[in-house]
Formats: C-alpha cells, sequence, structure tokens
C-alpha cells in the first residue's frame, strides 16, 4: 500500500535522525518485551536500515529491525545484507511486520505525495504502532525529509495518539539561519511556510533570535545556536534539553506548529 519512491539514498544520510530516536526513545525500545523497530521505504540501496540497526541497538540491544519497500526488486536486492535483528520485506503502509512496532521511521517518503494525503497516511502508521500502556507512552512514528547528505533534517514525532512534536536539526558550519531549514520541512508543513501560519512565524522569531545571538559567533556556531535556542523559548515551547540542543537540534510542541485550516 503506497507508490514507489525515488528511492535516493546515500550512507549516513539519516544519521541525525537516528542519533534523536536513539536518545529519546530508547528507554520506550528497552522496556518493551519484543523491540521492534521499521525502516519503512529505505530506497534502492538498505544502508539506512543497516545503519538504524547498529545505532538502535547502542540504546536497546535486543531491538530487531525491518526494512520494508513497496518495490520487489528493492526488497531482493537488500537480501544478502539479512543478518541476526535485520530483515528486509516487501510492504507499504501497511507494515507487514509481526507484532506492533515500537518504532516506525519514514524518512523521505512522503514528499511525493500530496499534503491532503499526509493526515491518512499518519493515522494508518500510527495504528500499527505499540499502544501505550502502564508505564509507557506506546510506540512513536518519526516522519521527515533531509538533504542528500543529512546536513538538514526537519521531522514530526507522533504517537498512537497522534503528533507530538517538530524537531529542526542541522550541521550547525552549514547554516546561515534557521531559516534555510524551511526547505526540508515535511509534507505537512512545507506548503505552510507563508505568514499567518505558526511555522512561518516560528522560523522568522528563530531567525530574529539568531540574528541577535550574532556576538555569541565568535564562541562557535553551536554556542550562537544555543543562544538562540534559549531566547526562542520565551515565546515558543520547546521540548528538549541543553543536551540535544548541543547537537543543533531543537524540538518544539506540535500544536504550536500545526496548520491552521
Amino acid at each position: 500500500m503506497g507508490t514507489v519512491t525515488r528511492g535516493t539514498t546515500n550512507p549516513n544520510r539519516l544519521r541525525r535522525m537516528d542519533r534523536w530516536i536513539a536518545a529519546t526513545h530508547g528507554a520506550e525500545l528497552r522496556r518493551s518485551p519484543d523491540p521492534i523497530a521499521v525502516d519503512l521505504g529505505y530506497g534502492a540501496a538498505p544502508w539506512t536500515a543497516v545503519e538504524l540497526l547498529t545505532r538502535l541497538r547502542t540504546a536497546a540491544p535486543r531491538t530487531q529491525v525491518f526494512g520494508v519497500e513497496i518495490e520487489p526488486a528493492r526488497v531482493a536486492a537488500a537480501l544478502p545484507y539479512e543478518r541476526e535483528g535485520l530483515t528486509f520485506l516487501h510492504g507499504g503502509f501497511e507494515v507487514p511486520v509481526p507484532g506492533r512496532p515500537s518504532l516506525i521511521r519514514a524518512a523521505n517518503v512522503l514528499r511525493q505525495y500530496d499534503e491532503e494525503q499526509v493526515a491518512e497516511v499518519w493515522k494508518r502508521l500510527c495504528a500499527r504502532l505499540a499502544p501505550a500502556g502502564e508505564g509507557s507512552r506506546g510506540g512513536l512514528l518519526v516522519e521527515g525529509t533531509c538533504d542528500e547528505i543529512g546536513r538538514r533534517h526537519v521531522w514530526v514525532a507522533l504517537g498512537p495518539e497522534g503528533p507530538r512534536t517538530v524537531t529542526f536539526a542541522t550541521r550547525l558550519g552549514s547554516l546561515d539561519r534557521p531559516s534555510d531549514l524551511a526547505e526540508r520541512l515535511p509534507k505537512a508543513l512545507i506548503h505552510r511556510n507563508v505568514p499567518g501560519e505558526p511555522v512561518h512565524a516560528f522560523l522568522r522569531d528563530f531567525d530574529r533570535a539568531w540574528a541577535a545571538a550574532a556576538p555569541y559567533a565568535s564562541y562557535g556556531a553551536r554556542q550562537r545556536w544555543i543562544r538562540a535556542v534559549r531566547d526562542l523559548s520565551a515565546d515558543w515551547p520547546l521540548a528538549d534539553g541543553i543536551a540535544r540542543r548541543r547537537q543543533g537540534e531543537v524540538t518544539v510542541r506540535w500544536e504550536a506548529l500545526a496548520p491552521r485550516f
């Protein structure tokens, strides 16, 4: 179920997303009796699924990763890369894996879809996640877009109940201003970066905070970013801490950026 994507992929392209998942969702994976992670739409080569297994197992050693692709030829090409903990399957948004995944990662998959299709895809994928329970928020869907070499990335994190947060992540040395990340907004937000929409206001305010933090540039781009994000937090509900911000990230509550209909 779904449409074949262009399949563009590169080694290490999704490292920022993977590290964020391991840091913020690793505890949920460890608590799960059968932690299953899905790399949905991994593309023409299996690199991102192989790397996801390696990175998640640093946080949760029992994690099993399934690479799922709608193009049968891509699945056949990936089979030689299977190993303990890594399996490749033919499928799409139905996510044909055993059980309820603790994680579904869909990177650069919805870029080719219409904005009107996103909500239904999110709903379908969230329904496949492990449910919330005592001491658990349930599974996590991470859906977003990055550039070809993974320097700039924006993703939405969703639980079984729906969207939770939006994360902006970048290699700070490549950044002129925070609004450079606008071109990597996920499909649900990219057409909303116009005056009157919350995501446009957020990026405007971020650019202003970045400009005001210019004196900190003498200490490096990281210190300038940290200061700009601190100032931004006065007006926007941020959901991360200094450890993630030092990585060139900022996470915002979804409700603050959700499109106005």
